[in-house]
């Protein structure tokens, strides 16, 4: 019998509720990006997503040679903290696939929302550019500005600058750990936590996993998917596919990378990409924890209101985030933990 996604029932009833919604104007970069963030509101009022009162400010940073910017700050609380106080921060960046999303999306804005409050952190989300208008290497270039900005301003955004973590979910994934790479190669500021949910890891596809996804949906239609969203984001050159900064799984070492958690779902393609992450971080002396949901899809994590699998997602990231406030552990080398 064919795998099925537990989900299917309610993203059906949510496509049919959704039905009537106007398709944005494809000619219209702009409108297509506010009609989109419109159906998403009412998408996810369906699914009853919570948007916490949090405090929250708008900036924008500049980004040499690329459209610069903006970046939104939410606090835990509904008042923003003071500067001095202390707070982990996490930089965030939304998933869509490089082409949809935004930080004014109902389900992603509130999800930030909510992570800054139960983890009583400061989250940065750069609203990086989407493909195929802007194209890469714009948008990690964006977000790795965006990760100095908040790190340069930590004090006075009330977050300390040496409890830091970033985070992102597919392509936001990808994103996160392109700059982890850039980080190292440029800056190296010290950053305690790379989180990433269903990332997207290999653009090349080399990794992508169709075994465990529903039969229904052969392997082959799968990557020629993921390659259309990869040509969008990349342009042509099929070269730009194994650069480190698009492909962070390619990149030559990973050593010298911060601790990971990566989650993955059984019914993804991305699996693949993830949890071949994972084997490499710690091949490579980096603490490195693989968490598969199983039965779970690339969007299960999202649906907390049905999904118990996705409100225990919730609540695991919650607690590793919080392990920011905590002294950080000091792993032994990679060479003793294979004894």
């Amino acid at each position: 019998m064919p795998r099925r996604s537990p989900v299917d029932p309610f993203i059906v009833a949510a496509q049919r509720r959704t039905a009537h919604l106007p398709p944005p104007d494809l000619k219209d970069p702009v409108a297509r990006r506010r009609q989109a963030a419109e159906n998403d509101a009412q998408a996810f009022g369906i699914f009853g997503i919570e948007r916490p009162d949090v405090a929250t400010q708008d900036e924008v940073v500049a980004v040499d040679g690329h459209p610069d910017v903006r970046v939104r700050v939410y606090w835990p609380t509904p008042e923003r903290a003071r500067p001095g106080d202390g707070l982990p921060l996490m930089v965030a960046l939304y998933g869509g696939g490089f082409t949809i999303g935004g930080i004014d999306w109902t389900g992603w804005d509130a999800t930030f929302r909510t992570r800054a409050r139960d983890a009583g952190i400061v989250i940065v989300a750069p609203d990086y550019s989407h493909a195929p208008e802007v194209r890469f290497p714009a948008q990690p270039e964006q977000c790795w500005s965006a990760f100095e900005w908040a790190v340069d301003h930590a004090h006075e955004l009330g977050a300390d600058p040496n409890r830091v973590a970033i985070g992102g979910t597919s392509s936001g994934g990808n994103l996160a750990a392109a700059v982890t790479l850039m980080n190292r190669d440029r800056s190296n500021k010290p950053i305690r936590l790379q989180v990433l949910e269903a990332p997207a890891l290999d653009l090349t596809t080399a990794h992508l996993d169709a075994a465990g996804v529903d039969a229904r949906v052969p392997g082959v239609i799968l990557r020629r998917m993921a390659l259309r969203l990869v040509r969008d984001y990349l342009g042509p050159d099929a070269g730009l596919r194994r650069h480190p900064y698009a492909s962070p799984l390619r990149a030559a070492s990973l050593r010298g990378l911060p601790p990971a958690v990566v989650y993955t779902a059984e019914l993804d393609a991305l699996r693949g990409d993830g949890e071949a992450y994972v084997r490499a971080l710690a091949a490579a002396g980096v603490p490195a924890t693989g968490v598969r949901y199983i039965g779970q899809t690339h969007t299960s994590a999202g649906l907390r209101g049905w999904v118990p699998a996705a409100d225990h997602q919730h609540r695991d990231l919650v607690a590793t985030l919080r392990t920011l406030r905590d002294e950080p552990t000091i792993y032994p080398p990679a060479k003793e933990v294979a004894r």
